[in-house]
């Protein structure tokens, strides 16, 4: 029974088709995938409890919602209804991500080299955990500011955009990885 709950990996063309058949479900039965908007909402959740008030109902705007601040405003106050309702389909895909990523590590074989990782990368990783942890972090905190600062994230611009052929969603497809393997390369070398 226990070998059942084991984490196996699997094949590139395996888990390309699953993500596939992930985003073709989401874009048919509720919209296409984005987060890195939930995490602003995060941020107007917390900024209302603070500052109470900061989102209100207003007949006004398309959502029944809004914001004295601008950004939370937009859209016929969308985000600021997104505040008011937090119990949304963002936050709950945010929360299973998080759940899917620490129950995948937790079913993970022990013992066993981490899968996503190359052998060089993990080595000199493994023996400084502080310092794979300060790079994680930075490196998400980057890739989100760049997201936000672009209106999209890369699950928004690339998946969903590039699955419903939109020149957007390629060109950051492009762009992404014209910086993320140089990068990669400069920071970890070639594997000998």
């Amino acid at each position: 029974m226990k070998s059942i709950l084991l984490q196996k990996q699997w094949s590139w063309l395996l888990s390309g088709l699953m993500l596939g058949i992930s985003f073709l479900l989401a874009v048919v039965l509720v919209k296409p995938i984005g987060v890195s908007t939930q995490y602003a909402i995060l941020d107007g959740i917390i900024w209302d409890q603070v500052q109470p008030g900061l989102v209100t109902e207003n007949v006004e705007n398309k959502s029944g919602y809004g914001s004295s601040n601008a950004y939370l405003n937009e859209g016929g106050g969308k985000y600021a209804e997104a505040i008011a309702k937090p119990l949304n389909y963002g936050l709950v895909f945010i929360l299973a991500m998080i759940a899917g990523g620490f129950i995948a590590r937790v079913m993970q074989r022990r013992g066993q080299p981490e899968l996503y990782a190359p052998s060089m990368v993990s080595a000199e990783l493994n023996s400084m955990r502080l310092k794979r942890l300060q790079r994680v972090f930075v490196g998400g905190f980057l890739a989100l500011l760049g997201a936000r600062l672009a209106g999209g994230c890369t699950s928004g611009h690339m998946m969903s955009g590039m699955m419903q052929t939109s020149l957007s969603g390629f060109l950051f497809a492009a762009a992404a990885f014209a910086v993320a393997i140089p990068m990669a390369l400069h920071l970890y070398g070639r594997e000998e």
